[in-house]
Protein backbone atom coordinates (compact mmCIF):
# COMPACT_ATOMS: atom_id res chain seq x y z
CA UNK A 1 0.00 0.00 0.00
CA UNK A 2 1.38 3.22 -1.01
CA UNK A 3 2.21 6.06 1.93
CA UNK A 4 0.97 9.01 1.74
CA UNK A 5 3.63 11.81 0.63
CA UNK A 6 3.41 13.59 4.55
CA UNK A 7 4.99 10.49 5.64
CA UNK A 8 8.00 10.23 3.04
CA UNK A 9 10.28 12.03 3.86
CA UNK A 10 13.11 13.81 1.55
CA UNK A 11 16.98 14.03 1.75
CA UNK A 12 17.88 16.87 0.27
CA UNK A 13 21.83 16.43 -0.43
CA UNK A 14 23.80 20.02 0.27
CA UNK A 15 27.09 19.01 1.36
CA UNK A 16 29.24 19.81 -1.83
CA UNK A 17 31.55 22.30 -2.15
CA UNK A 18 29.99 24.31 -4.98
CA UNK A 19 33.12 24.92 -7.15
CA UNK A 20 31.62 25.74 -10.08
CA UNK A 21 29.81 28.54 -8.34
CA UNK A 22 32.54 30.08 -7.06
CA UNK A 23 33.37 32.98 -6.19
CA UNK A 24 29.64 33.18 -4.80
CA UNK A 25 29.57 29.86 -2.74
CA UNK A 26 33.51 30.62 -1.00
CA UNK A 27 31.60 32.14 1.95
CA UNK A 28 28.11 30.62 2.05
CA UNK A 29 26.89 26.70 1.13
CA UNK A 30 24.91 26.24 -2.04
CA UNK A 31 21.65 25.66 -0.21
CA UNK A 32 21.94 29.67 0.67
CA UNK A 33 22.90 31.21 -3.19
CA UNK A 34 20.02 33.72 -4.07
CA UNK A 35 17.92 32.74 -6.81
CA UNK A 36 15.04 35.14 -7.53
CA UNK A 37 15.63 37.22 -4.02
CA UNK A 38 15.79 34.40 -1.92
CA UNK A 39 17.65 31.10 -1.18
CA UNK A 40 17.42 28.14 -3.74
CA UNK A 41 16.73 25.97 -0.30
CA UNK A 42 12.93 28.13 -0.01
CA UNK A 43 12.10 27.70 -3.30
CA UNK A 44 12.59 23.63 -3.06
CA UNK A 45 10.69 24.05 0.37
CA UNK A 46 8.02 25.68 -0.60
CA UNK A 47 7.70 23.36 -3.71
CA UNK A 48 7.83 20.27 -1.42
CA UNK A 49 5.33 21.50 0.34
CA UNK A 50 2.98 22.15 -2.36
CA UNK A 51 3.26 18.81 -3.36
CA UNK A 52 2.33 17.11 -0.05
CA UNK A 53 6.02 16.79 1.41
CA UNK A 54 5.94 17.31 4.97
CA UNK A 55 9.66 16.14 6.43
CA UNK A 56 12.63 16.78 5.08
CA UNK A 57 16.42 15.80 5.93
CA UNK A 58 19.28 18.10 4.99
CA UNK A 59 22.64 16.43 4.26
CA UNK A 60 24.99 19.09 4.82
CA UNK A 61 28.55 19.72 4.94
CA UNK A 62 30.82 22.41 3.83
CA UNK A 63 29.63 25.78 5.74
CA UNK A 64 26.48 23.67 6.64
CA UNK A 65 26.13 25.23 10.13
CA UNK A 66 24.29 28.13 8.29
CA UNK A 67 22.17 26.40 6.41
CA UNK A 68 20.25 25.32 10.19
CA UNK A 69 21.21 28.68 11.38
CA UNK A 70 18.63 30.41 8.44
CA UNK A 71 15.89 28.02 8.44
CA UNK A 72 16.09 25.98 11.96
CA UNK A 73 14.10 23.36 12.60
CA UNK A 74 10.63 24.21 10.30
CA UNK A 75 10.65 26.22 7.09
CA UNK A 76 7.70 26.54 4.79
CA UNK A 77 5.54 23.97 6.39
CA UNK A 78 8.63 21.58 5.92
CA UNK A 79 9.80 19.74 9.17
CA UNK A 80 13.77 20.01 9.01
CA UNK A 81 16.64 18.15 10.48
CA UNK A 82 20.22 18.16 9.43
CA UNK A 83 22.68 15.11 9.21
CA UNK A 84 26.44 16.41 8.76
CA UNK A 85 28.91 14.82 7.27
CA UNK A 86 31.71 15.11 9.95
CA UNK A 87 35.42 15.41 9.43
CA UNK A 88 35.39 14.26 5.82
CA UNK A 89 33.08 14.46 2.91
CA UNK A 90 31.09 11.48 2.17
CA UNK A 91 29.73 11.64 -1.29
CA UNK A 92 26.40 11.25 -2.16
CA UNK A 93 25.96 7.57 -1.19
CA UNK A 94 27.75 8.14 2.34
CA UNK A 95 25.95 10.92 3.33
CA UNK A 96 22.90 8.96 3.08
CA UNK A 97 23.97 6.27 4.68
CA UNK A 98 24.41 8.36 7.72
CA UNK A 99 21.73 9.77 7.61
CA UNK A 100 19.45 6.83 7.68
CA UNK A 101 18.28 6.69 11.07
CA UNK A 102 16.74 10.26 10.43
CA UNK A 103 15.25 8.73 7.33
CA UNK A 104 13.52 5.81 8.19
CA UNK A 105 12.37 3.32 5.89
CA UNK A 106 11.75 4.62 2.18
CA UNK A 107 12.57 7.92 1.24
CA UNK A 108 12.94 10.52 -1.58
CA UNK A 109 16.73 11.61 -2.73
CA UNK A 110 16.64 15.43 -4.31
CA UNK A 111 19.75 17.17 -5.26
CA UNK A 112 20.56 20.47 -3.50
CA UNK A 113 20.76 22.33 -6.51
CA UNK A 114 18.24 20.83 -8.02
CA UNK A 115 14.65 22.30 -8.74
CA UNK A 116 11.96 20.01 -10.31
CA UNK A 117 8.71 21.34 -11.10
CA UNK A 118 6.72 17.80 -10.97
CA UNK A 119 3.67 16.12 -9.05
CA UNK A 120 6.07 13.87 -6.64
CA UNK A 121 2.79 11.94 -5.86
CA UNK A 122 2.69 9.53 -9.04
CA UNK A 123 6.01 8.78 -8.54
CA UNK A 124 5.91 7.34 -5.00
CA UNK A 125 2.65 5.17 -6.13
CA UNK A 126 4.48 4.24 -9.32
CA UNK A 127 7.56 3.43 -6.96
CA UNK A 128 5.36 1.07 -4.52
CA UNK A 129 3.73 -0.82 -7.71
CA UNK A 130 7.18 -1.58 -9.50
CA UNK A 131 8.06 -3.41 -5.92
CA UNK A 132 11.81 -2.58 -6.65
CA UNK A 133 14.28 -1.34 -4.63
CA UNK A 134 14.75 1.29 -5.85
CA UNK A 135 13.66 4.25 -8.59
CA UNK A 136 14.95 6.57 -10.35
CA UNK A 137 12.84 9.34 -12.66
CA UNK A 138 13.78 10.07 -15.84
CA UNK A 139 13.37 12.60 -18.97
CA UNK A 140 13.55 11.80 -22.41
CA UNK A 141 16.56 14.22 -23.30
CA UNK A 142 18.64 13.38 -26.33
CA UNK A 143 21.47 14.97 -25.25
CA UNK A 144 19.71 18.80 -25.15
CA UNK A 145 20.34 19.87 -21.30
CA UNK A 146 23.31 18.04 -20.53
CA UNK A 147 24.57 14.34 -21.41
CA UNK A 148 22.26 11.52 -21.73
CA UNK A 149 23.76 8.83 -19.33
CA UNK A 150 20.36 5.94 -18.65
CA UNK A 151 19.01 3.69 -21.11
CA UNK A 152 15.20 3.30 -20.28
CA UNK A 153 12.47 0.72 -21.61
CA UNK A 154 9.81 -1.18 -19.75
CA UNK A 155 9.55 0.99 -16.60
CA UNK A 156 12.76 0.36 -15.63
CA UNK A 157 16.64 1.47 -16.06
CA UNK A 158 19.10 -0.80 -18.24
CA UNK A 159 21.69 1.15 -18.59
CA UNK A 160 23.21 3.98 -15.97
CA UNK A 161 26.55 5.21 -16.72
CA UNK A 162 27.69 8.71 -16.27
CA UNK A 163 30.97 8.33 -18.35
CA UNK A 164 30.20 5.97 -20.78
CA UNK A 165 28.35 7.32 -23.80
CA UNK A 166 26.03 4.54 -25.84
CA UNK A 167 24.22 5.98 -28.80
CA UNK A 168 21.18 4.08 -27.42
CA UNK A 169 21.14 6.51 -24.21
CA UNK A 170 17.98 8.99 -25.01
CA UNK A 171 17.04 9.60 -21.38
CA UNK A 172 18.96 11.52 -18.11
CA UNK A 173 18.66 11.26 -14.63
CA UNK A 174 16.21 13.74 -13.69
CA UNK A 175 17.12 14.18 -10.39
CA UNK A 176 14.87 12.89 -8.11
CA UNK A 177 14.96 8.92 -6.97
CA UNK A 178 13.34 7.23 -4.22
CA UNK A 179 14.70 4.36 -1.98
CA UNK A 180 13.92 1.42 -0.07
CA UNK A 181 16.51 2.18 3.49
CA UNK A 182 17.69 -1.90 3.08
CA UNK A 183 19.41 -0.77 -0.20
CA UNK A 184 22.32 0.69 2.05
CA UNK A 185 22.46 -2.05 4.70
CA UNK A 186 25.66 -3.76 2.62
CA UNK A 187 27.43 -0.06 2.30
CA UNK A 188 30.22 0.75 5.09
CA UNK A 189 29.35 3.67 7.02
CA UNK A 190 31.45 7.02 7.76
CA UNK A 191 33.09 5.77 3.85
CA UNK A 192 32.84 8.37 0.60
CA UNK A 193 30.84 6.44 -1.94
CA UNK A 194 28.53 8.23 -4.79
CA UNK A 195 25.40 7.26 -5.13
CA UNK A 196 25.74 6.32 -9.17
CA UNK A 197 27.58 3.42 -7.06
CA UNK A 198 24.35 2.44 -5.33
CA UNK A 199 21.88 2.79 -8.62
CA UNK A 200 24.47 0.83 -10.92
CA UNK A 201 24.07 -2.04 -8.21
CA UNK A 202 20.87 -1.89 -8.45
CA UNK A 203 20.16 -1.64 -12.55
CA UNK A 204 22.78 -4.75 -12.48
CA UNK A 205 19.95 -6.34 -10.19
CA UNK A 206 17.43 -5.06 -11.98
CA UNK A 207 15.70 -3.18 -8.79
CA UNK A 208 16.21 0.31 -10.02
CA UNK A 209 12.66 0.96 -11.78
CA UNK A 210 12.46 3.83 -13.67
CA UNK A 211 9.63 6.85 -14.08
CA UNK A 212 9.82 9.12 -16.84
CA UNK A 213 8.67 12.54 -16.24
CA UNK A 214 7.15 15.28 -19.00
CA UNK A 215 9.04 18.34 -17.78
CA UNK A 216 12.40 19.09 -18.50
CA UNK A 217 14.78 20.05 -15.15
CA UNK A 218 16.31 22.98 -13.87
CA UNK A 219 19.39 23.22 -11.65
CA UNK A 220 21.83 25.83 -10.46
CA UNK A 221 25.09 23.83 -10.12
CA UNK A 222 26.71 26.36 -12.73
CA UNK A 223 26.57 29.45 -14.04
CA UNK A 224 24.71 29.02 -17.13
CA UNK A 225 22.22 27.26 -14.95
CA UNK A 226 21.84 29.79 -12.30
CA UNK A 227 20.86 31.97 -15.17
CA UNK A 228 18.59 30.01 -16.01
CA UNK A 229 16.56 29.24 -12.89
CA UNK A 230 16.87 32.87 -12.10
CA UNK A 231 14.67 33.87 -14.63
CA UNK A 232 12.38 30.78 -14.39
CA UNK A 233 11.29 32.05 -10.47
CA UNK A 234 11.93 35.55 -11.30
CA UNK A 235 9.20 35.12 -13.55
CA UNK A 236 6.69 32.66 -11.36
CA UNK A 237 7.09 34.96 -8.33
CA UNK A 238 5.32 37.50 -10.40
CA UNK A 239 2.78 36.23 -11.79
Amino acid sequence: MSLPLSQIPVAILAGGLATRLRPITEKIPKSLVPVAGRPILAHQLEMLHAQGIRRAVLCIGFLGEMIQREFGSEAYGIELEYSFDGEKLLGTGGAIKRALPKLGEEFFILYGDSYLPIPYAPVAEFFHRSRKLGLMTVYRNEGKYDASNVVFADDEIKIYDKKQKLPEMRHIDYGLSLFQASVFAAYPADEKFDLAEVMGQLVGAKQLAGYEVPERFYEMGSPAGLAELEGLLAAKSSN
